[in-house]
Parts: structure tokens; sequence; C-alpha cells
């Protein structure tokens, strides 16, 4: 069996090109963006085990914001789940597998989280 790290970022707000119907596609859509990471971690995390040995949890709410190309619209939600997962298997060896949990807010009528969740692993 091997060691694993499990890193999150839940529940990121961003504003994406995105949508099928003509109501959606003029103006971006508020969507909610959670984000598991698995990676190989080192054989010990000691208190004095610096950054570098894991990784900044900025990077992977960088890859749900700032990574996202600026006026590119996506016609699924499921292309913004896939740029995030490519943009962290690109910056980051180590890691294994991602999660990319997508909620589409502008759409719910009644608090539910209609979206998707797509998992890549390292090909």
């Amino acid at each position: 069996m091997h060691d694993l790290l499990k890193l999150q970022v839940r529940d990121f707000e961003v504003q994406v090109l995105t949508g099928v119907y003509s109501e959606e596609t003029h103006l971006p859509q508020p969507l909610r963006i959670s984000i598991t990471v698995d990676m190989i971690p080192p054989e010990r995390f000691a208190p004095d085990t610096p950054l570098s040995a894991s990784k900044s949890y900025l990077d992977l709410k960088h890859a749900a914001s700032g990574a996202l190309p600026q006026g590119v619209h996506f016609t699924l939600i499921e292309g913004v789940a896939d740029h995030i997962a490519d943009t962290l298997f690109i910056t980051d060896a180590r890691i294994t597998r991602v999660e990319v949990e997508i909620v589409k807010l502008a759409i719910a009528e009644a608090d539910e989280r209609i979206g998707i969740t797509l998992v890549r692993h390292r090909r």
C-alpha cells in the first residue's frame, strides 16, 4: 500500500464564461468549485518540513481562477474541470489524481447543487 496526501480547496467561487443556451453564453456565470488533489508525499513531515515537500493550497485555487483563460467560452463545465486538472498535472509531477467538483450557482432554484464531478488520473 502506498502513502497518499490529499489536498483540498472547497467551495471557491469564480465567474466563468460557460453555457450552452443563449441566455447563458453572453455573460460569465458564477461557479462554485472544489478541488481535491492526490499526491505522493515525502516519507515523513517533520515540524521543520518546508512547503516544497507538499503543495501550496494557493496553487489549487489559482488553477480554478487565474489559470483559466480570460475571454474563452467553455460550452460545458466539464471543459472547465478538464482545464483545471490539466493545469495541476502540468505544474507538479507528484500529483497522481485530480477531482474537480463544479456547481452552477445561477441555475439553482431551491438550494440544489446542480453540477458535475470530474476525476482524472495521471496517464
